[in-house]
Formats: C-alpha cells, sequence, structure tokens
C-alpha cells in the first residue's frame, strides 16, 4: 500500500501534542482515525513510532529522527502544492495573513495599507482569530504567517519574528469593587466572575495558572468570548465582570470606563510578533508585508 500523507501528518500532530486524543481534537477528527494511521504507520516502518506511557506518547530515538525529516519534507510540499495552485489560479500576489483582534487595528491596518499603496494589483485574505485558531490554521497551511502575540516557548514546527513589547491587564469597570479595596489581594479574584476566551487560548491558560499557582480554584467563567470580544466591552462597563485587555486597547476608545486591577499579578509583558511555519520561504509580496509590519510596530510604540 505504502506510505499515505495523510497518516504523516497525524503521525506529527500526536508527536507535537503528546496524546492521541489532543492530535485528533486539533485535526478535526476521531481518535480512532488518528490511532489507525499510527498503526499503518508503523506496520509500513516496521518499527515502534511511540513510547507510551501515563504522562502521554514520547517518540522513540528512530521515530524523533524520522519527525525531524518528514517535518521539512512535508513543509516543502505543502510550498510546492501552494505554489503550483497559485501559479494555475494567477494568484501569486495573494497574501494570506492571520491576525489577532488585539493587533488588528495597531499593526496590520497602518501595514496594509502601504502595502495597498506599493502593490496594488495584490490581494490580501485577512482571517481574524485568536492565536490558538491562527497557529491551527497556519498548520493546516491556511495561512502564509500570523500575527498575534508570541507563544514563551515556539513550537518546534514554528518560526517567529518579535515586533514589539506589549502587556496584558486584567481589567475592571472604573466603579467595580475590587478598586476600592485598599490593599488588594489575588485570593479577592476567587469572589469575581470573568469575561474570558476559551480554554485553549494562552491569555486563559495564564490566568487559570496564575490562580492555580496561588491555591485558588479556576476563575468563574460568566462569558466565555473569541474574536468577537472587541465589539463586548460594553458588558464590562455594564456589570462587575473582570476581564483581560492588552495594553494598546486599553490606552484607546475600547478601553474607556475601565482600569487595571492594582495588583502586580494584574499585568504580563509579552512578544507580539509574526508566526510562521518553519522553513517555510516568503514570497517577495509576504516579506514585503513583513517590513511593513516591522515598520508600523515602530510607529506604535
Amino acid at each position: 500500500m505504502g506510505i499515505q500523507l495523510d497518516d504523516i501528518d497525524y503521525f506529527l500532530a500526536v508527536v507535537e501534542e503528546g496524546q492521541v486524543r489532543k492530535a485528533a481534537q486539533r485535526l478535526g477528527i476521531s481518535q480512532p482515525a488518528v490511532s489507525k494511521a499510527l498503526q499503518r504507520l508503523e506496520k509500513e516502518l516496521g518499527f515502534a513510532l511511540f513510547e507510551r506511557s501515563v504522562k502521554g506518547m514520547t517518540p522513540t530515538k528512530v521515530a524523533e529522527q524520522f519527525r525531524q525529516r518528514t517535518g521539512v519534507l512535508r513543509g516543502a510540499l505543502r510550498d510546492a502544492v501552494k505554489e503550483a495552485t497559485d501559479l494555475h489560479l494567477g494568484a501569486l500576489g495573494l497574501l494570506r495573513v492571520g491576525v489577532s483582534p488585539l493587533y488588528a487595528q495597531k499593526l496590520f491596518v497602518p501595514a496594509f495599507v502601504q502595502l495597498h499603496r506599493q502593490r496594488p494589483a495584490a490581494t490580501v485574505r485577512a482571517s481574524v482569530h485568536l492565536n490558538d485558531e491562527l497557529w491551527r490554521l497556519l498548520r493546516q497551511g491556511e495561512l502564509d504567517m500570523a500575527l498575534s502575540s508570541l507563544p514563551a516557548r515556539v513550537p518546534d514546527d514554528l518560526q517567529t519574528i518579535a515586533l514589539m513589547q506589549d502587556e496584558l491587564c486584567m481589567v475592571a469597570r472604573v466603579e467595580h469593587p475590587l478598586h476600592r479595596q485598599r490593599r488588594l489581594k489575588l485570593a479577592d479574584l476567587a469572589q469575581v466572575q470573568w469575561m474570558l476566551p476559551g480554554p485553549d487560548v494562552a491569555a486563559r491558560r495564564h490566568v487559570e495558572a496564575l490562580l492555580a499557582q496561588a491555591g485558588l480554584p479556576p476563575p468563574r467563567i460568566a462569558l466565555e468570548v473569541s474574536n468577537t470580544a472587541g465589539q463586548m466591552r460594553q458588558i464590562l462597563r455594564d456589570t462587575n465582570l473582570v476581564s483581560l485587555m492588552n495594553e494598546s486597547m486599553l490606552a484607546g476608545e475600547a478601553g474607556e470606563g475601565l482600569e487595571v486591577l492594582a495588583l502586580p499579578q494584574a499585568r504580563v509583558r509579552r512578544a507580539v510578533g509574526i508566526s510562521m511555519l518553519k522553513d517555510a520561504q516568503l514570497q517577495p509580496l509576504a516579506a514585503r508585508f513583513v517590513e511593513l509590519l516591522g515598520q508600523a510596530a515602530v510607529g506604535a510604540v
């Protein structure tokens, strides 16, 4: 039968996630389908791919070498398919960019305006999502790059370009009772309700980890939001919910009537920039857009 490309993709996903369940969720398929793919691949290769334990699945030494080589080859094949498709469609002037709503206005908009003036025949396809969905689309080959906050630890299959630093802040309306407390403590957050993104988003995980490290229960979620969060700021002004907002948005119209909590842990510094697949070859249009994003970041500081 020979090795199937889908089985390679499933194998790479399991290596990255460490579990069949998580890999299946990311790929949008069933766990049995991933398990069968691994069995087929092991049968074709003639050796075991993983060492299984209660902590998850770790690739064997041979499988790790196989992962490194196939990861490079798979990326090259993905680029070749995209280039052939673009040539067929006459779309060499197409750039697919994933954008976090937190940095759309500050970085993407000014960079796109300049690109449009310089390359008026080019087409940019923008997809606005939070970073977890952006990275999923990037890995599936549906984006050329993603503009968002950068992970503290860059996954092996990605490369990043840092553009600027920004702060993620815990905020609540100015009239919130927490602002009236003389000595606000982290434990006080156990009593409030939150408006937060989904559980796979890094910002949400940061709040959960912060509370867990202090021996506190997980945040009480009253409203879980996606990329429409920027349109729901009025909810924070009309309720006692606590949420997260980046420094640049807080300084603008979206931050009116809101205030950062008086806690040392209420601000976290993080890098903002571009994520791409590792070893991806940037076309001239994409390379120029990266330069313009860098210029927009300098102007935004």
